[in-house]
């Protein structure tokens, strides 16, 4: 199982959003990156887990944690005409963006503000902290979501272990 970290602007869609749908999943879409492309098609997989991070907003951090519920597969929105992600030089034959599936996994008790990522020793090496990081999605190590879960409130190894 891997673990990762996804970034989403709660004014588009939140953690809230989340729970709140159908089956509480959602198609993670939208992404036009090709390092985070290569994450969604290549290495995500069913049951992996992820924290979901508030971005770009008053005050970002981490909300709660999801789980991969898909594999990757094409985004369709790359082939919409009417979607603000369309891409008119991507081919349905050779896809270029995939997306993969997320669900509500669990709450934390506290949200996880961006100052307490900061100031944690543990997660001076989480790739969101560094300077210049500004992928949507990135990897995160047993450690790391160990300690963010604890710092919400919850145990991630029972997370990670079923």
């Amino acid at each position: 199982m891997r673990l990762w970290l996804l970034k989403s602007e709660p004014d588009v869609f939140s953690f809230a959003d989340l729970k709140a749908r159908p089956k509480r999943t959602e198609p993670w879409n939208g992404v036009r990156n090709y390092q985070v492309r290569n994450y969604l098609r290549d290495d995500m997989a069913p049951g992996d887990l992820g924290l979901f991070y508030h971005s770009s907003c008053p005050e970002p951090g981490v909300a709660g944690v999801v789980t991969i519920a898909s594999e990757g597969r094409p985004d369709p929105t790359q082939f919409d005409p009417g979607s603000e992600y369309h891409d008119a030089k991507s081919d349905p034959a050779n896809p270029r963006w995939f997306l993969v599936d997320v669900a509500w996994k669990a709450d934390l008790k506290h949200f996880v503000p961006l100052p307490a990522l900061r100031e944690s020793p543990e997660l001076a090496d989480l790739l969101i902290l560094r300077r210049g990081n500004r992928l949507s999605i990135t990897p995160v190590e047993p450690e790391e979501f160990d300690a963010i879960c604890r710092l919400g409130g919850i145990d991630g190894r029972k997370l990670r272990k079923g």
